[in-house]
């Protein structure tokens, strides 16, 4: 879980990642989206990534809370759709295993990290996006390996003094609906994987 009070603080911090999908990116950005502008950053990863590239969904977060576990529930719904997806509500991705679970990662492959954050009131409800990596567990003080090409940050909830009790209380209804809501824009940006 991540938070951004703003796109410059996102940006501030923003680091290039190695992998090739990065590299081909000239320039950094960090910027605020609806669910309705969702398949429009897709379709700029398919677009940048190329046809050929693989990707890898690492979906970021924990069952153990509802704010928390919108990476699961966007990485469930990818893996029963047949993506290549790290992290589901099985077999999260999270502060305890995230270094072990991207060692899984295949050489080449365009990563997308997908976890929830905390914003402004004005915010919840948004997605902040970038073609760079994603900073796993920072509002808690994580010292957590950055992930990802690509970013997806759902603003779950407002921000606050106890971020953890925040992500807690979050509305199970908004996390499920923003799970697939980004489900969604990743099916319509990407050709269904082709089941055998």
């Amino acid at each position: 879980m991540d938070n951004f009070r703003n796109d410059a603080e996102a940006a501030s911090l923003a680091k290039p990642s190695a992998s090739k999908a990065s590299k081909a990116s000239k320039d950094g950005y960090w910027k605020k989206v609806s669910g309705r502008q969702l398949p429009a950053f897709f379709s700029e990863i398919r677009e940048e990534a190329g046809a050929g590239l693989p990707c890898v969904f690492v979906c970021i977060g924990t069952d153990r809370s509802t704010g928390d576990a919108l990476g699961p529930l966007v990485g469930s719904m990818l893996d029963e759709a047949g993506y290549s997806v790290i992290g589901t509500l099985e077999h999260p991705c999270d502060a305890s295993n995230l270094v072990q679970r991207l060692a899984e990662i295949p050489a080449g492959a365009a990563v997308i990290g997908i976890d929830a954050c905390l914003g402004q009131p004005s915010s919840v409800g948004l997605y902040q996006v970038s073609n760079r990596p994603i900073f796993p567990g920072k509002s808690l003080g994580k010292n957590l390996p950055l992930v990802g090409d690509y970013t997806v940050a759902a603003i779950v909830n407002a921000d606050g003094p106890r971020q953890y009790a925040v992500l807690q209380t979050t509305s199970l209804n908004r996390v499920m609906g923003m799970a697939r809501e980004i489900a969604g824009a990743v099916q319509a940006a990407f050709p269904p994987p082709i089941r055998a």
